[in-house]
């Protein structure tokens, strides 16, 4: 992607993530946290609502991470990259995500913990020692699923003798352990397993989905496996492990298994590249095609997400019609739907009335 098309790109992207964040209602998840939750986002979130009020107000420290995180992830396609094309458009294609595109436009960890293993990545290139481990002690504090990225650096370490790695990793996985500190294990085989392809498939779109698997599995087999890979192919490992027996929560695994898009898109042009420019003709349109699917899914969560999102908007539309009546009160039946309303100012009535 040639600068001339990415730097407006970049700036249309953040003019529809801050539309996005401004009109769309609160969701389930994000009222849970506001009510419920003392973590580092439910702070953020109460002191924008408290600063700036509605929507924005619940989003608008996300937004400003989400768009510091644009420039880490651009500086750490450089590592991996050596064209500044290319470093463009791997950089596009993240923000493209559908995943990323709700992760920049909701109040969520994900956007805390992208950021981090980014500034991990950039220092683990320049050898910046106390960044690394400052890193890995603010994601032991935030994310209580860091054990995923402990284990992951722990393995690397071992594998390629890095002394402060292994150690620095496996302090920190050592007392994520003991106090209990990260995923629960549990349940029984069930269906969960083939779920998990589609949570994944959601999160990339279908067909990067694929190319992205295929890449990450290629490289195990016959390619050097560099820092990144060992993040992202580790989380996606355990996540599909541990689905097997139980429902995982997919915002667990997905901030380390996106960032490696970078990955992908250096073992796509490696492949292209060294063939004559007669034998590039069908990579060529299976990349247009992967491509152009990703704008058009991508295309319907911006401007249809309505469609498809009613958990968010049904409350709001039903909170609006009851405030305009002066009722104070809704038959809420649902559990997870109480904090979406209490939001509005709108209460359970008594009959349906929820002990916490």
């Amino acid at each position: 992607m040639p600068k001339q098309i990415f730097y407006p790109f970049i700036g249309l992207y953040i003019i529809i993530i801050f539309y996005l964040a401004y009109t769309t209602p609160i969701s389930p998840h994000e009222a849970n946290i506001f009510y419920t939750d003392n973590g580092i986002v439910s702070i953020l979130m109460h002191y924008g609502y408290e600063t700036f009020g509605g929507f924005i107000g619940l989003r608008i420290f996300f937004i400003i991470i989400g768009i510091c995180s644009i420039y880490l992830y651009y500086s750490m396609t450089n590592i991996y990259l050596n064209n500044d094309e290319d470093r463009m458009s791997a950089t596009a294609i993240y923000l493209m995500l559908p995943a990323m595109i709700t992760a920049f436009v909701l109040a969520n960890i994900s956007i805390l913990v992208i950021p981090l293993v980014l500034i991990f990545l950039l220092a683990y290139d320049k050898n910046i020692i106390w960044l690394e481990i400052l890193v890995m002690a603010l994601l032991f504090i935030i994310h209580d699923a860091s054990v995923i990225f402990f284990i992951t650096i722990f393995i690397y370490g071992l594998v390629n003798k890095n002394k402060v790695l292994f150690i620095s990793s496996g302090f920190f996985l050592v007392i994520s352990i003991i106090i209990t500190k990260g995923i629960e294990i549990g349940g029984r085989p069930s269906g969960h397993f083939i779920d998990i392809f589609g949570l994944y498939s959601a999160i990339f779109t279908p067909f990067i989905f694929i190319y992205f698997f295929y890449t990450l599995y290629r490289i195990l087999l016959l390619e050097k496996k560099n820092i990144l890979w060992y993040i992202s192919f580790g989380a996606l490992v355990l996540s599909l492990i541990l689905s097997i027996r139980q429902r995982i929560s997919i915002t667990d695994f997905a901030p380390y298994v996106v960032i490696s898009v970078v990955l992908m898109l250096d073992s796509f042009n490696k492949k292209v590249r060294v063939r004559l420019p007669e034998y590039q003709k069908y990579y060529k349109i299976g990349f247009k095609i992967t491509i152009g699917t990703l704008i058009i899914i991508s295309s319907i969560v911006i401007f249809h997400h309505e469609n498809f999102a009613s958990r968010l908007y049904s409350p709001y539309k039903i909170a609006k019609g009851l405030k305009s009546k002066n009722i104070k009160c809704y038959n809420i039946n649902k559990r997870d739907k109480v904090y979406q309303f209490n939001f509005y100012g709108i209460r359970s009535c008594p009959k349906y009335k929820f002990i916490y």
